[in-house]
Parts: C-alpha cells; sequence; structure tokens
C-alpha cells in the first residue's frame, strides 16, 4: 500500500538531495517511504531549467529524470491554481509578497495539505496556512 503523499520539496531542497550536500538532508530523503514526497511541477521546471543553463546537460538532466521518478509531480491545476489567486492577493493587500514561482510552490503544498520542505522558510513563513519544515536545521 502506498502511503499518502505528506512532502512538497521547494526547488533547494531537491537541489540538495540530488547533490547529496548537505547529507543531512539526504538522509532524511532516503527514511521516507515512495509516495510520501512530491514535487510541483513548477520546482521540475525550475530543476529542468537549471540542467539547461549547465555545462553538464547530459549529466545533470540524467540526475534530474533519475530523481524525479523517486517523486509524485503534482500538478498545477485547478485547485492550486484557486489557492495561488487566494494566496496572492492575501499577501499582496498587506505588502508581503514573495517570488513568483515561490507563490505557485506554496499554492501547491496549500491546496493538497502538504508539508514543503525548503530552507527559504524566512519567505514562505509569510504564506498563511502553509505548513514548513527544514531538512537542513
Amino acid at each position: 500500500m502506498t502511503p499518502p503523499l505528506r512532502y512538497l520539496l521547494d526547488t533547494n531542497i531537491c537541489i540538495f538531495i540530488i547533490k547529496n550536500r548537505p547529507a543531512a538532508v539526504r538522509e532524511r530523503f532516503d527514511r521516507l517511504r515512495p509516495g510520501e514526497v512530491g514535487l510541483s511541477a513548477v520546482t521540475e521546471a525550475e530543476l529542468l531549467h537549471g540542467v539547461y543553463k549547465s555545462a553538464r546537460v547530459d549529466h545533470n538532466l540524467a540526475a534530474v529524470i533519475d530523481f524525479a521518478s523517486q517523486l509524485v509531480v503534482v500538478p498545477f491545476d485547478s485547485q492550486v491554481t484557486d489557492a495561488y489567486g487566494r494566496i496572492r492577493a492575501g499577501l499582496k493587500q498587506i505588502g508581503q509578497p514573495i517570488g513568483p514561482l515561490d507563490f505557485q510552490i506554496a499554492a501547491t503544498a496549500v491546496a493538497h495539505g502538504l508539508i514543503l520542505v525548503t530552507n527559504n522558510t524566512r519567505e514562505f513563513m509569510r504564506v498563511p496556512d502553509l505548513k514548513l519544515e527544514d531538512w537542513t536545521q
């Protein structure tokens, strides 16, 4: 039986896991069961952007594909777009915006009730109802 999806990885955490630095982040990831961890389609796009601008495209592409194959890719669907609209409007009203891609990643986590794993908690802590964990701590 596949466990329920619990965690959504931010782009920086994905990079730490792929590079195995810091090792504690990779160790935490390795303790989880398949199906418990996902990444947003936005994060997957960010990882691929990094691949295609790198000097070692083939090597990095293989690493990202291998990594992503272990995860559930959560689409940017209508449930997420609704959360995105609410979050972005709310933070704009109080003068506390976050980065455009961070809005989308946060909305994915909120819409699906997932814990966002990031080491960018200063930015994401502004988002109401977003549960955060920092595996680098």
